[in-house]
């Protein structure tokens, strides 16, 4: 039984990666399961907070505890998708038995779009700095963790997946290109507040680079960027 984590920031094509392992007929999907742990222990105001905290169990602890003795019944592969600011106040014990993604998105293309909705965002809404510092754990650990990059990823998907799918040990499938549009069961209660695109696709757009900047959000941009380089320098990439 193979346990995967994905810890990604918001706004990073996390959810069409998601989608994409939900096309295996070898896996099976939860999506963040962290997050009423995370809006319960942070206090932190999220679109659709009350909702999500009345519907989710929200003792972390106990949400990986279960999640990993239902992996262990199971002769699937089960694909967590996290969110890296979800890892708080909570015992890190889990990451040690389980294999890790780290999915990245610059900065400069990102901060935007999460702006749209968390207006007042700040380091550690993106995430890059807690993917680093874990990413780091992990290493020490003797882990092997993958960093996929969302530019790299739309760029060429079947390229980037194919090495994903080596660098775990599992086979690259053609079904992990496309889905069916539409919710999924595995959507989160949140997913009307974050998914509307995602909803729209049959499988990873291409991607589009934004040329317009806020000058507003540069001062949040300085403080992202060197996390987002360190770990882009790790990153697979679309072509050699």
């Amino acid at each position: 039984m193979k346990t995967i984590c994905l810890w990604s920031g918001p706004r990073n094509v996390s959810t069409a990666l998601m989608y994409s392992f939900a096309e295996r007929p070898d896996t099976h999907v939860v999506d963040e399961p962290l997050y009423g742990h995370f809006l319960r222990v942070t206090g932190t105001v999220h679109p659709g907070r009350e909702e999500v905290l009345a519907n989710v169990e929200c003792d972390g602890n106990k949400v990986m505890r279960e999640l990993l003795v239902q992996s262990a019944d199971s002769p699937d592969i089960l694909f967590i998708k996290q969110m890296a600011h979800h890892l708080v106040d909570i015992d890190k014990d889990f990451l040690q038995q389980t294999e890790h993604i780290f999915l990245i998105r610059d900065p400069e293309q990102m901060l935007p779009s999460l702006t749209i909705q968390l207006p007042d965002a700040t380091l550690a809404d993106t995430g890059l700095k807690m993917q680093w510092q874990l990413f780091e754990e992990l290493d020490a650990a003797g882990q092997r963790p993958a960093i996929l990059d969302s530019r790299e990823l739309l760029l060429d998907p079947q390229a980037v997946l194919r090495q994903l799918c080596e660098h775990l040990n599992v086979p690259f499938l053609d079904t992990m290109l496309s889905w069916e549009p539409g919710p999924r069961a595995e959507d989160g209660v949140w997913a009307p507040h974050w998914y509307q695109a995602v909803h729209q696709s049959t499988g990873f757009s291409g991607y589009h680079h934004k040329e317009c900047f806020p000058e507003s959000l540069a001062p949040l941009l300085a403080e992202c960027s060197p996390w987002y380089e360190k770990l882009y320098g790790r990153a697979l990439r679309a072509s050699a």
